[in-house]
């Protein structure tokens, strides 16, 4: 009886490790806006879009307009520090434009937000942003970038 306590108890030992370094892992790959989390093409379709559908509110330069709020500069990277690309997805999905809010597609949605990342200083990668909230929900805004 005493080895099968052995066995049990050396499973449990192992079982707890292997979940200490799932976690671990997905802490130290946690994934921020530094990390090029969209593509310079998907960009540039971005900037196509914010001209069309945003630039006459928030300015040709992102900076903001009478009513609308900057999207790039330090007011906008204060304003969504430490949330989600995937709660600034749903912003500008569901309430945007002003004159037909929750018409822009998905694809249009994460372009425009490639665009304005951009624009924020923040790196290009090789893999765009989803077209969908769920699927930004674990990429960080962080104004500052990380050290190291």
């Amino acid at each position: 009886m005493s080895n099968i306590r052995r066995i049990g108890a050396a499973s449990c030992g192992v079982a707890m490790l292997l979940v200490g370094a799932a976690i671990a892992h997905a802490q130290a790959t946690e994934r921020s806006v530094w990390s090029g989390v969209y593509t310079a093409e998907q960009a540039g379709r971005g900037k196509a879009a914010y001209d069309e559908q945003c630039a006459a509110c928030h300015g040709a330069s992102l900076t903001g307009g009478d009513v609308a709020p900057p999207l790039s500069g330090s007011a906008f990277l204060n304003n969504w520090n430490n949330t989600s690309a995937g709660d600034l997805f749903e912003r500008i999905h569901t309430t945007m434009p002003q004159s037909a809010p929750g018409s822009l597609s998905g694809k249009t949605v994460s372009d425009i937000e490639a665009y304005m990342f951009q624009a924020n200083g923040f790196p290009a990668g090789q893999v765009a942003l989803p077209p969908s909230q769920p699927m930004m929900a674990g990429i960080k805004i962080v104004a500052t970038k990380p050290a190291g």
